[in-house]
């Protein structure tokens, strides 16, 4: 028998969902609402006075290429982000799912980054990699290495999809660890019964019952990447050098705060939206039809 949860008063499962319903209006219908209207209007230079100029600002924004290499690239940091921290995070999971001595620690000192703010950690793979002073650059020029991320985009790009998967590798970690916890052990152990190596366990049982986990985390990464890492790129890169790192996330806040041009940012916030939501709907489209949950 089905069992439900009857209100004797009719008000109080509104006045329950109410405090999460306000929170979702004020800080994501409303502005969300504002960006939308302010993309379709240009500012005076003084933000005084306000025109209606209907998709003009959408259309400057595609005539510009300087907009579409930074769509470009986001996809591609993306991309590194989320494929380099799931691996890496299933790798440390694995790792940490065995019985060794010192798990415990092990899997605590694996966790602390994700406490670390996204400009903080900037701050800290900065000083790492200080062309001066960092003592990783120091441990690279010893080995013949030139890396000096001011000057070379390639390597500023580098620097900023490590320093993201290190920010969110804790997340992924503790996600995976839950889900390899939660396979029977006795699926593994009849398949070693059977002759079946290692590898052989992993992908044919453990990495199937670990796809709905890592969908999940799939779609977060991505999304992570999107918005997420706007702290790592402005205390570390500032977007530069030149446009080596100007990621879409950090071209909005630096056209329309730096820039002032209100207009143009919010069209960039619009588009940035629709891709995020093109390519949540691409993952559960396309990647969720190999997903067995």
């Amino acid at each position: 028998m089905e069992k439900r949860v009857v209100f004797n008063e009719r008000w109080l499962p509104y006045l329950l969902v109410a405090p999460q319903m306000i929170i979702t209006l004020v800080f994501f219908f409303w502005p969300s609402g504002q960006m939308i209207w302010l993309s379709v209007l240009v500012e005076d230079a003084f933000g005084g006075h306000s025109k209606f100029v209907w998709f003009n600002n959408f259309k400057s924004l595609f005539a510009d290429p300087a907009y579409f290499d930074s769509v470009r690239l986001t996809i591609v940091f993306s991309a590194l982000v989320a494929a380099i921290g799931l691996a890496v995070s299933l790798l440390l999971a694995v790792m940490a799912d065995r019985v060794i001595r010192g798990s415990s620690v092990y899997k605590a000192i694996l966790v602390w980054p994700y406490a670390v703010a996204p400009a903080v950690a900037g701050v800290l793979w900065g000083f790492l990699f200080n062309p001066s002073v960092g003592i990783v650059n120091w441990l690279l020029h010893g080995v013949g290495i030139e890396f000096n991320y001011v000057v070379n985009g390639n390597q500023a790009l580098l620097l900023i999809v490590f320093a993201a998967v290190w920010t969110q590798v804790s997340y992924n970690f503790l996600f995976f660890l839950a889900g390899l916890q939660s396979i029977p052990k006795s699926l593994i152990e009849a398949a070693a019964i059977d002759g079946a190596g290692p590898g052989r366990r992993f992908w044919d049982i453990v990495f199937p019952l670990l796809a709905p986990t890592g969908f999940f985390l799939l779609v977060i990464n991505t999304l992570y990447a999107l918005i997420g890492t706007f702290g790592i790129v402005a205390s570390l890169t500032q977007g530069g050098p030149g446009q080596a790192t100007n990621i879409l996330v950090y071209k909005v806040y630096n056209d329309g705060f730096r820039g002032q041009d209100l207009g143009g940012s919010s069209a960039q916030s619009v588009i940035l939206m629709l891709l995020m939501i093109l390519l949540t709907f691409i993952q559960f489209r396309f990647i969720e039809r190999r997903v067995h949950y």
